[in-house]
């Protein structure tokens, strides 16, 4: 898998940036780092137009001067608007560093929103949002430093309604929680970051990326590639689709423990319609999948129960979700994902008695509740581990908001959980898989475009 990037609360920022000033660095040698890095960034997107540059107080106003002056050597026309003198020593030396014009007001071009940066906890105050509101709709463009303005760093809240949506937003020196959180990642546009040589803590969440697959060895089979078992009930279709999904996600074998009757089933789809008890007697079964299409009554319960007891690495999705209960895991010791979406999530809180509405802290209290690998599905998808581990997901495609979708996304990870990878990796590259199919199958696809995207997909990662 490629180099995973943290995603770092403020405090374990500010921590960062004290290791690297304890270091021999300084904080205005950081701000120099990171308003050269930003104004490349800004040149490139201002393309010879004029540049509004907004500096709050702070050090994130400074890292604004540091823009504005480079800008000004480069010879973009720069406009500063400075509602508030800078208030810290390393924001006042980077003002006297600038020699162009501080107006009260601009319009046209590039607006660079350096107000005030990710330690903001507290609605901007009305005379700044009115400000920040005005500039934002009589400019071309809008550009945030480190974060939007009225945006809490740590879950994603828009402090102030109606803020600007921005073209580009420029994380400084790692990402925070707020870039990848709903809903203020829907307001920011494209994400960069711009580097500043930091060294995250070794148990900082991260941001998922392209894994790295191999392709089959010369000696593998059907079997050493791992087997996967979908255990099927009321509604087959969802089963089948899972399945469809898992044969592209690196398992050799599938087999469809079907439940009633026989659904329509691929030609390489093995259906198994055997009592489950008998089915998954089958040694060979290396992962299970339960849950879609299960349906909800007492088979449904006594058919999860009965995977649960198996006690292999399991996927649990949609009704085997609203079914579980912690009772039914008192015995487990195998590897476990829970994949729910918000309403999933919300009544799993409900069945462990989890008191906190916070999203982020519910995924990670759950995963600790139940010692599973959650995966909480949404725009904002998270994975967090029983022993505290917490992965962010780059948006995918909005086109993935169609039925089907989700048991495409559980196939694919019960499939890598079938070929031996651990559950954290399993969550990480199905989710990745699953995102870049939605980028290849382009525009109206249906569930089964989606899976016809998964060769593709998996071929990025080779």
């Amino acid at each position: 898998m490629a180099a995973a990037e943290p995603v770092l609360i403020v405090a374990q920022m500010r921590g960062c940036e004290q290791a690297l000033i304890d270091s021999g660095n300084s904080i205005g040698g950081l701000m120099e780092y990171a308003g050269i890095g930003a104004a490349q960034w800004v040149w490139r997107l201002a393309a010879g137009r004029p540049v509004t540059i907004l500096c709050g107080p702070g050090n994130n106003g400074g890292d604004g001067y540091v823009i504005a002056r480079e800008l000004h050597m480069r010879g973009t026309p720069v406009r500063v608007i400075a509602p508030l003198e800078p208030r810290t020593e390393a924001a006042t030396a980077a003002r006297h560093t600038y020699s162009g014009p501080i107006v009260e007001d601009a319009m046209g071009g590039a607006l660079v929103d350096c107000l005030f940066g990710s330690g903001l906890t507290r609605p901007l105050e009305p005379p700044h949002a009115a400000l920040l509101a005005r500039l934002a709709a009589s400019h071309a463009a809008a550009v945030a430093v480190d974060l939007p303005s009225g945006v809490d760093a740590e879950n994603g809240a828009m402090l102030n309604e109606a803020l600007p949506e921005y073209r580009l937003t420029l994380a400084l020196g790692a990402w925070k929680p707020a870039h990848w959180l709903m809903p203020a990642m829907a307001r920011m546009g494209e994400r960069r970051l711009v580097d500043l040589g930091i060294m995250p803590p070794t148990d900082a969440a991260r941001l998922i990326r392209r894994p790295h697959l191999a392709a089959p060895q010369s000696d593998t089979h059907k079997y050493t590639r791992g087997l996967l078992a979908v255990v099927g009930g009321a509604m087959p279709g969802a089963g089948v689709l899972a399945a469809r999904a898992a044969m592209h996600g690196g398992a050799g074998y599938l087999k469809l423990l079907a439940a009633h009757r026989s659904p329509a089933t691929p030609d390489e789809l093995v259906l198994d319609n055997r009592p489950l008890d008998r089915a998954l007697a089958d040694g060979r079964i290396n992962a299970l999948l339960v849950g879609p299409g299960l349906g909800r009554d007492a088979e449904a319960g006594e058919r999860l129960r009965a995977v649960l007891a198996r006690n292999l690495p399991t996927v649990l999705d949609a009704d085997a979700l609203m079914l579980l209960s912690p009772a039914m895991l008192a015995e487990r010791t195998a590897p476990l994902l829970l994949t729910p979406h918000a309403g999933e999530l919300a009544h799993l809180g409900q069945a462990f008695g989890l008191e906190t509405e916070d999203r982020i802290a519910r995924v990670l209290e759950l995963a600790r509740a139940s010692g599973a690998v959650v995966v909480a599905k949404g725009p904002d998808t998270l994975v967090a581990g029983p022993e505290g581990a917490l992965r962010f997901t780059p948006p995918a495609p909005s086109w993935l908001s169609t039925a089907g979708t989700g048991d495409v996304l559980a196939g694919l990870i019960a499939s890598r959980l079938a070929t031996g990878r651990r559950a954290l990796e399993a969550a990480e590259e199905g989710l990745w898989l699953h995102g870049e199919a939605a980028r290849l199958a382009g525009v109206a696809f249906s569930a089964s475009g989606l899976i016809r995207a998964l060769p593709a997909a998996h071929a990025a990662c080779l």
